[in-house]
């Protein structure tokens, strides 16, 4: 039964893992700009490269899902 679903557990916990990173990415961002004081323009410079990161693989999980469907 479970040989059956491996491959659909596999991608889950592989997008999980990777919502994991980024969001554990995030924390350890917002930290280091917190001690360090970084003035608003670098905040946003660097939440919107993450947010680029991000976004690459929620654009390829849609293409996956676009080209196999």
């Amino acid at each position: 039964m479970l040989s059956d679903y491996y491959e659909q557990i596999e991608t889950i916990g592989l997008n999980l893992t990777i919502i994991g990173l980024f969001l554990l990415m995030a924390y350890v961002v917002h930290d280091v700009l917190k001690k360090n004081k970084a003035p608003l323009i670098g905040k946003v410079v660097v939440y919107f490269v993450l947010f680029l990161g991000a976004a690459g693989f929620i654009f390829k999980g849609v293409m996956q899902l676009m080209i196999d469907g």
